[in-house]
Parts: structure tokens; C-alpha cells; sequence
């Protein structure tokens, strides 16, 4: 007889280990399939968490699992002129993270199964019979944490596949730094997207780009790492992988299934970050699990309320994605302009210096207007930590 759970959490990454954590402290049977041998590897993102994230989802690593200490994000655009946000953060050892995030959930009484690769799931009267490149199992509800996969949502058909970008990072050794992350816009090295530089400690960072142009994905971090004078630096490895980047799924639950963190498609659209909302959904889900199960009833009418809570609880995405579409279309020229009339440091941006600001690029470059400007500084304001942005 398979063994049965009220709930099975596809994946052990920051929503999975989330999700699996909150369930067990709500006092359901959970148990996580992890595909891998083991929990964080391969690690895909730049491991970045804002002090914010850790304070909204109550998820607060140990010392041992953090890096760096980081004190906010600067913007670097064409012609070298930068902007910082000061929003104090962490630097993950990310592998790290998710071990003793997932350690945790199995403190709190969840189990967890390493090498099981979810291949099937069959509904089965109520419940679902999921089976693995091991075992089957069976459960009152799935919930997808399986990443740009999204693979109970692929298995069950319940969502096509959704707009992915490619990132790429090297771990280098010996690479200056000065407490931010680096965020860099240049769109002839990161078509669609941009560059980073992420410290770590002991002189290491993650340098690497996102964008939607997969071919030339490495072609053009080598070209950036060259530029940066950073060729000779000791290269500890290479990672990354797809992202998603067209906003949330169009179904993010069904009878007896919920998605999250980007197995969603949960990520802040303009740089990418996943993290923190990844660990907010899991909770989320989990709590709607708890209520749902009580009530014996998770049909897809009753799992609603995920949807509902995490609608009124995140930014509105297509108004976001349509700002980074249209700073995506602005020139170089245009991009500097931007940059020049940004404060250097965004914590003195109030309403009416943001005004002020729109009204001195508008005066030298009106068709802005016309190009999407006014949403595109919004998709800006909206990458803040307080907005899931990292």
C-alpha cells in the first residue's frame, strides 16, 4: 500500500522547504520529493534575501548559511552612472539555505525522500496517487515547488509553459566590492535583461546576466567579465539556469493542487528575484492546506482562497512586466538621460522629487511618454524589497 499524506511537496527549494515547514507547524502530514540526491544542488539564482524577506516570512537563517551582509542594491546603467538603494540584505550560500530550511521542516515532523523524480500523477476518488522513479505515493493535496519546471502543473496539463530567460553566473574569486549588489542595465550585453555582480564572502561574488537571449548568454558574461577586468580571476564554478519571466501562471491551483514560488511563475519581473516570494507562497499554501483539509474539502472551489491570498498580497504583475517591456525598449541614450536625473541615492526619492524628476526627462525626451516611461519607473519602484522584489 502506498503510504499517505495530506500533503506532498514537489521539491526542496526555498518555497518547497517554506511550504513543508509551515505545514508541519500546522500539524499536517507532509512530505517533500526532492529529485536530486541532494537538497540545493544544483543552485540556479544569485542567492540574494532583503532583511525585509526574512522579517515577512519569519524564515530567518543562522549565520551559518549567510555569506555576505549586504547594505541595499545599486543600478548601474550604460554610461557608468549608478544609483543605490540602501535595504539591508543577505548574500545566501543558497545550498546552504535550502539544507537547513528543509532540516527544519523535518524537525517539525515532515518527511522527505531524496532521487524521487515525480514522473505520474493519477487522481484517485479525492485524493492523488503521485509516482516517482522510486515509490508511489498518495496524498489529499499536491503542491508544486518544482521550480521553472512546473511539473505537476505540466503532468496534469493545467498550465502551457510559460516565457522563460536564461541566466548564467560564474563564482570568481578576488572581486572588489563595497557592501551592495550590482545591478547593471546594459542592454548591448543583456538584451532584455541585465548584468550582476553579487559578493560573497572571502573575495568571492556571483557575476553573471539574465536575458532573453539564450545563445549569446555566455558569449556575453565573458565579454562583461573581460570588461570588468576580472578574466584572470580565479573561476570557482558556473551555474544558472531558465527563469520564469512572464509573471504568474494562469492557474495557480486545481483539485487538490496548488502552485508555488516559481513553479508559479512567482518572480519579481524586472530583476528576477524569486526568493522571498517563493517562501511567502510556500506559507501561504500551507495555511490554505490546514483550513482546507480541517473542512475536509480541497476541491479546487475550496483551494480559491490561495489564489485570492496571494493576489492581495503581491504586486499587480502584467502592470509591472509592462514597465520592464518598456524599459527594455529605451535607448542607451535614453537609459542615461534616466540615470542623470535619478537621485544617487534613492532613499531621498519622495513624491515630490519624483515629479521633479519626471519632469526634467520629459522635458528633453517627451516621447518617453509614449514609449511606457511613467510605467517603467514604476516597475523600478515596485523591485523594492518591500514590494517582493528580493
Amino acid at each position: 500500500m502506498a503510504k499517505e499524506y495530506d500533503v506532498i511537496v514537489i521539491g526542496a527549494g526555498p518555497a518547497g522547504g517554506s511550504c513543508a515547514l509551515h505545514c508541519a507547524r500546522n500539524g499536517l502530514s507532509v512530505m517533500i520529493l526532492e529529485e536530486h540526491e541532494k537538497i540545493g544542488e544544483p543552485v540556479h539564482c544569485g542567492e540574494c534575501l532583503s532583511l525585509y524577506a526574512v522579517k515577512n516570512t519569519g524564515i530567518n537563517p543562522p549565520q551559518s548559511v549567510i555569506s555576505e551582509h549586504v547594505k541595499g542594491v545599486r543600478v548601474v546603467f550604460p554610461d557608468g552612472t549608478a544609483s543605490v538603494l540602501n535595504e539591508p540584505g543577505f548574500v545566501l550560500e543558497k545550498e546552504k539555505f535550502e539544507q537547513w530550511l528543509c532540516a527544519e521542516a523535518v524537525n517539525a515532523g515532515a518527511e522527505i525522500r531524496l532521487g524521487h523524480r515525480l514522473e505520474a500523477l493519477e487522481r484517485k476518488g479525492a485524493k492523488w496517487e503521485a509516482k516517482t522513479s522510486k515509490a508511489k505515493f498518495v496524498a489529499k493535496i499536491i503542491i508544486d515547488a518544482s521550480g521553472v519546471a512546473s511539473v505537476v502543473s505540466r503532468l496534469v496539463g493545467l498550465n502551457p509553459r510559460f516565457e522563460a530567460v536564461t541566466g548564467i553566473q560564474y563564482e570568481l574569486q578576488g572581486i572588489p566590492r563595497d557592501g551592495y549588489l550590482d545591478f547593471y542595465i546594459w542592454p548591448r550585453l543583456a538584451p532584455q535583461g541585465y548584468l550582476w555582480m553579487i559578493p560573497k564572502k572571502d573575495t568571492r561574488a556571483n557575476v553573471g546576466l539574465v536575458t532573453t537571449e539564450r545563445r549569446m548568454a555566455k558569449t556575453n558574461t565573458d565579454k562583461f567579465v573581460e570588461e570588468m577586468g576580472w578574466s584572470s580571476n580565479v573561476k570557482v564554478k558556473t551555474f544558472g539556469g531558465l527563469i520564469p519571466a512572464s509573471g504568474p501562471l494562469k492557474n495557480t491551483h486545481s483539485d487538490g493542487i496548488m502552485l508555488i514560488g516559481d513553479a508559479a511563475g512567482f518572480t519579481s519581473p524586472l530583476f528576477e528575484g524569486g526568493s522571498h516570494l517563493g517562501l511567502k507562497s510556500g506559507e501561504m499554501a500551507a495555511n490554505v492546506a490546514k483550513d482546507a483539509i480541517g473542512k475536509g474539502d480541497w476541491s479546487q472551489d475550496a483551494l480559491a482562497k490561495y489564489e485570492a491570498m496571494w493576489k492581495g498580497t503581491f504586486p499587480q504583475y502584467e502592470k509591472i512586466i509592462r514597465g520592464k517591456k518598456a524599459l527594455y525598449s529605451f535607448t542607451d541614450d535614453e537609459l542615461n538621460l534616466i540615470a542623470k536625473n535619478f537621485p544617487r541615492n534613492f532613499d531621498d526619492f519622495g513624491t515630490l522629487e519624483k515629479i521633479v524628476f519626471g519632469i526634467k526627462v520629459l522635458s528633453k525626451k517627451p516621447g518617453l511618454i509614449n514609449k511606457g516611461f511613467i510605467g517603467a519607473m514604476k516597475a523600478f519602484e515596485y523591485s523594492q524589497a518591500q514590494h517582493y522584489g528580493w
